[in-house]
């Protein structure tokens, strides 16, 4: 539902007219008589799925301390 309030009564009743955009009404606030705000409720974001995207799954071996010959051919031994 929709109305139309003036600057004054949208300063005294703010609290009643949030209220009532929560519930889904829209409040248009006027100027002598002419519409120059709305006062709609804001929709809840939608969760964020954190990464984008799917990551390999890694063996157990991957952990497991290199051996003599793989640290010979990395030039750590």
């Amino acid at each position: 539902m929709q109305m139309q309030v003036n600057i004054l009564e949208a300063k005294t009743q703010l609290s009643s007219l949030i209220a009532r955009a929560v519930q889904g009404d829209e409040i248009v606030i006027a100027k002598r008589g002419k519409p120059v705000a709305k006062l709609t409720a804001i929709e809840a974001p939608a969760k964020r799925v954190l990464g984008f995207l799917d990551m390999p799954s890694i063996p157990d071996s991957a952990f497991d301390p290199m051996t003599e010959e793989e640290l010979k051919e990395a030039g750590l031994a």
